[in-house]
């Protein structure tokens, strides 16, 4: 073959590669919080995401990209979310993403992460909302749902903030409570479950909410003064976490990608409802951090970031789990 017509060698990495080089850690938290960041301050090129329904399995596949000035690669994920995948034994979420080249568009690396880059990047998103929208001495933070995600959750809060004390609360108890003891033992912090939801959000700093639920588990009349809350299992038309109202009731409230929560996020609810009248206005998490926006603009402040998960962040994780596995193996070497 000729020089032009030359194909590159294409790495496929796979998820013990990943997990052998990757951990949650604060770079993980800086570096989706430089990717967000650009969407105010750069001409990123982000498509709304593809995303397909399966009813009769409870289940979804989602397509997501952005490319990013300046950045030498860009990526393209496809993942999947299978919530009645537990009955079978299996995970619920998978997936996979494909690095391609910014400057010839040829595919450098095949990510055969099943979902495990995307749940790095999404707990690092909630560390990001938590760093730039929460009091910066919350300790206390309450977890709404028992997945994996309330397990990460948790765990990226603790890298940003003086937690000391959680509640768990899921839908069956039996798990919520194996979840407080498994936490517990893991990050040494006092952890309780709670049978009812209210109780796990009373007297909070931080409120997390990690569920794929279809009607709200957050209501407006539990929140208090002072209260962050990060919303971040609607990431599709079906899903719905917080009451409508709880927006209202917030002192600001902020999307990740705007056009996106519209769509995907609890903002599109409260447009349904009449609850919000518009979308214009509303910040975008990367216009705070960037300081285009001002966020918190007092200790009592409610607020809440609306995270339905972005392409820039898979392109950003992608890149960085690349580099470093290659750093890795340059220094075994």
């Amino acid at each position: 073959m000729t020089a032009q017509t030359k194909v590159p060698d294409i790495r496929v990495i796979s998820e013990i590669e990943l997990r052998a080089a990757l951990g949650l850690d604060v770079a993980i938290v800086d570096c989706i919080e430089s990717a967000i960041a650009t969407l105010a301050t750069a001409a990123v090129v982000m498509p709304p995401v593809l995303s397909m329904h399966f009813a009769e399995v409870n289940g979804e596949v989602d397509i997501k990209t952005a490319y990013v000035p300046g950045l030498p690669s860009f990526a393209v994920k496809i993942s999947s979310g299978f919530f009645d995948n537990g009955t079978l034994g299996l995970a619920s979420l998978s997936g996979m993403m494909a690095l391609f080249s910014s400057r010839t568009g040829h595919v450098e690396a095949i990510l055969l992460d099943n979902g495990f880059l995307t749940d790095l990047r999404t707990a690092a998103a909630g560390a990001v909302a938590a760093r730039h929208l929460s009091r910066k001495n919350s300790n206390r933070v309450a977890i709404l749902g028992t997945g994996l995600q309330a397990r990460m959750q948790l765990e990226a809060l603790c890298l940003v903030r003086p937690i000391d004390h959680a509640v768990i609360w899921g839908r069956s108890f039996e798990k919520t409570c194996s979840l407080a003891n498994e936490m517990r033992e893991k990050t040494g912090i006092n952890i309780e479950a709670k049978a009812n939801a209210r109780d796990a959000v009373a007297g909070a700093d931080i409120v997390v909410t990690t569920t794929p639920a279809q009607s709200p588990i957050l209501l407006a009349e539990w929140l208090e003064a002072g209260q962050h809350v990060t919303a971040m299992g609607s990431d599709a038309a079906i899903k719905n976490e917080l009451d409508p109202q709880c927006l209202a009731r917030a002192d600001l409230y902020v999307a990740d990608r705007l056009s996106q929560v519209e769509r995907l996020g609890e903002l599109r609810r409260a447009l349904a409802t009449g609850t919000i009248r518009e979308a214009a206005g509303i910040p975008e998490l990367g216009q705070i951090i960037a300081g285009q926006v001002q966020g918190r603009r007092s200790e009592r402040d409610v607020t809440i970031c609306d995270l339905t998960g972005m392409g820039v962040q898979d392109t950003a994780i992608a890149i960085l789990a690349r580099d470093r596995l290659e750093r890795t193996e340059r220094k075994s070497h």
